[in-house]
């Protein structure tokens, strides 16, 4: 009794998704992004405790990509959800464009609903269709288990422009992040989504700098 110690400090590993080019945008900053992310932590430093893990740019689409997204996450599977062993926590951090805004926003959660105004890369538009038919109908919704309003804080005392959302629209980037938060939470994991503006709002080195924040931030919440 008492013999074993405290448990070792967390670790947390951070996975981390874009987007390529879509309708209307030819130049998706999240691809950007994400290709940038390892070299710039590099520079950086990252924050004690943090584990880059996988960075990867995803095809705007839903369900024909869909295979591509599992296969993904489910190579950032580390230790079982129930190995009280292990002090690992593993973060999904997906970021995506909304060419309509001018600031960052922390999206809280996801629809059971895909309706695409246009279609996907793959062809694909769907209309009221339910995500995962499993879950039900297309009002359901999925919470992020990630502290939304502690890590908004840290980012806003630091100066960046940006809001909690609680629409992540009905397009590829809510169908993607229903799915991560329903894998997150079979797999105890954790899920968020991030939308950034384009560069032509926000320009690219202070996007970069708000991503290397936000890590930051899931190490000091987390």
């Amino acid at each position: 009794m008492g013999s074993e110690g405290p448990l070792p400090p967390p670790s947390v590993t951070v996975n981390v998704t874009g987007f390529k080019k879509f309708h209307g945008v030819a130049e998706n900053p999240t691809e950007t992004i994400v290709g940038n992310l390892v070299e710039y932590m590099k520079a950086k430093g990252l924050p004690a405790g943090l584990k880059l893990g996988s960075c990867t740019v995803l095809e705007t689409a839903g369900d024909g990509a869909q295979t591509m997204l599992y296969n993904v996450m489910a190579s950032g599977v580390a230790a079982p959800a129930n190995d009280s062993s292990s002090n690992e926590q593993v973060i999904w951090v997906h970021f995506g464009v909304n060419s309509g805004s001018p600031r960052f926003a922390i999206e809280r959660q996801a629809v059971n609903e895909a309706t695409f105004r246009c279609p996907d890369e793959l062809g694909w538009q769907p209309h009221r269709l339910s995500i995962v038919p499993d879950d039900g109908g297309i009002t359901k919704t999925r919470l992020s288990s990630c502290p939304i309003y502690a890590i908004f804080m840290l980012l806003k005392k630091k100066g960046f422009d940006v809001a909690i959302s609680d629409d992540a629209g009905r397009f590829v980037c809510n169908y993607v992040y229903y799915h991560s938060l329903r894998f997150a939470e079979q797999k105890g994991h954790k899920s968020l989504f991030v939308h950034v503006p384009l560069f032509s709002k926000i320009d690219e080195e202070t996007q970069m700098q708000f991503a290397a924040s936000l890590l930051e931030a899931l190490t000091l919440t987390l």
